[in-house]
């Protein structure tokens, strides 16, 4: 019988994926004055196969923890070592835009892969990979939220469009679109640095009547969907409802998000936050169950 166990935050995330076939396991995470980590397993792994749930926003302050747990679970004897991460971090450095720097996706899929014996996520933030199996060396399962997101709006909001951030994002924002039977547009977007985006929304003007819903799959620094919510208010437009499925907010991209003039916002609970409006856990329960069956 598989073991549960969940670091600090995830525990919630974890029982939502329990069933007959799992038992539950705990652990403790002690920081130290200086810093430094110490975790304890304080379920037996002896011949177990191992599940760990942990979702990888703020990764580096977890590398040392899920190293220290792996490691140890193996000493004490599990069988294999599986990830569930709800969200996936370290994967948008996908190429060294400039001379020295790192190619941290690979890099970190290397360790995952190091420490794993397979991995299960949500919509990782791939650009120039087409699939994580181009970085990782063990299996990995990709779960889509789009349905989910297409269904949350098919039942809130009463004829919107949705709208997409980038070239880069049509792929699924389409999905997203014809799965909830709507339409959809594609932003165009000239970036001029981290916080300086130019934006243009094509033929918005065509759907004035339309409830705008931008839909991103991660909201980090929230410039994009910012500036995209200035230009339609100069439209005269809706209200805007904003849509991600991993909700970063770095810094105070939430508070600028939330006084931009949005109506309201909206994402997975990949990462715990207080938009989380749609639950993720039945995808990767229902995942997880044929994984381990």
């Amino acid at each position: 019988m598989p073991i549960l166990f969940a670091f600090p935050k995830y525990e919630s995330f974890a029982r939502a994926l329990e069933s007959p076939g799992f038992s539950h396991g705990t652990l403790s995470i002690k920081h130290f004055p200086d810093g430094e980590s110490l975790v304890t397993l304080q379920t037996d792994v002896k011949d177990k196969d191992v599940i760990l749930v942990c979702g990888l926003d703020d990764a580096d302050q977890k590398m040392a923890p899920l190293l220290f747990f792996t490691k140890t679970a193996r000493e004490l004897g599990a069988k294999s070592i599986g990830l569930v991460t709800p969200y996936l971090g370290y994967m948008r450095q996908d190429k060294r835009f400039n001379p020295g720097e790192t190619v941290s996706s690979n890099i970190f899929a290397k360790f995952l892969s190091s420490l794993f014996d397979w991995l299960l996520t949500a919509d990782p933030h791939l650009h120039r990979h087409e699939s994580l199996d181009e970085i990782f060396t063990v299996p990995t399962t990709t779960l889509h939220a789009s349905a989910l997101l297409a269904a949350w709006i098919k039942k809130h909001i009463k004829k919107p469009i949705v709208i997409g951030p980038d070239e880069e994002s049509r792929q699924w924002v389409q999905d997203v679109a014809q799965q909830a039977d709507i339409p959809f547009v594609v932003l165009k977007k000239v970036r001029h640095g981290d916080k300086n985006v130019e934006i243009t929304v094509p033929d918005i003007e065509t759907y004035q009547d339309h409830t705008p819903v931008l839909v991103d799959d991660i909201i980090s620094t929230a410039q994009t969907m910012i500036e995209t919510i200035k230009h339609l208010n100069s439209l005269k437009t809706k209200p805007p409802i904003c849509l991600g499925i991993h909700a970063v907010f770095a810094h105070d991209a939430y508070a600028k998000l939330k006084n931009s003039g949005v109506a309201e916002i909206v994402t997975t609970n990949t990462i715990s936050h207080e938009t989380n409006k749609i639950d993720v856990a039945p995808l990767f329960a229902q995942a997880l169950e044929h994984k381990t069956n």
